[in-house]
């Protein structure tokens, strides 16, 4: 084995990977992974996921904006709120794959088990929905649909305002979720590709 003063040209050693991603970088992995919308992904790493998840509410800011549009826009082309509500409450079940709600959905069915870990996490894992997620799916967007309802029959104003923050807020939980100390549930998937990697 040679070492580099036996070699007159020595091979330089990788370069070791950038430990910041750019804001690009970041909002393209945010975009890419929460939604739907064109973006593509040029950094699948650990600091581009760090970015990337600091970037997550601007994500929910996109979102938020794009399903006030059309809620606004039935209200005051003469639509009730309920119509404008359940329409609002659609659009990012749409544009996230609804990705949030698969993920409430396993998570009651893991913990509705009642299971050890172990199992919970396989239940978690399976592609199939069980009663449990079911009620909970149900239960929810009920919710969401009644209260931004009644937003909406206070004020258009109000009810737009009130979709982009729980928007926002959504992916803000998400950033928090990511913090350095909080561990995935299991070594594999996304959770994996983003736990811990904002500093706090």
């Amino acid at each position: 084995m040679t070492d580099s003063f036996d070699d007159p040209h020595p091979t330089p050693p990788p370069a070791p990977p950038a430990d910041r991603a750019s804001l690009l970088d970041g909002v393209r992995f945010a975009f890419g992974t929460l939604t739907v919308l064109p973006a593509r992904i040029t950094r699948w790493d650990r600091p581009a996921a760090r970015t990337g998840m600091a970037c997550a509410p601007l994500a929910g800011l996109v979102v938020g904006l794009l399903a006030a549009v059309p809620g606004v826009l039935l209200l005051l082309s003469g639509g009730g709120p309920l119509l404008a509500a359940a329409v609002t409450v659609a659009v990012p079940a749409a544009l996230t794959r609804a990705l949030h709600l698969d993920g409430l959905a396993d998570t009651a069915d893991a913990l509705g088990s009642a299971k050890p870990a172990d199992a919970a996490l396989r239940i978690m894992k399976q592609s199939d929905i069980g009663p449990f997620g079911v009620v909970a799916l149900a239960l929810v967007l009920l919710i969401q649909v009644a209260a931004l309802a009644d937003v909406y029959a206070d004020s258009w104003v109000r009810g737009g305002f009130a979709t982009v923050l729980a928007a926002v807020a959504a992916r803000l939980a998400m950033t928090l979720a990511s913090r350095d100390g909080v561990p995935p549930a299991r070594p594999e998937g996304l959770g994996a590709a983003v736990a811990g990697v904002v500093p706090r």
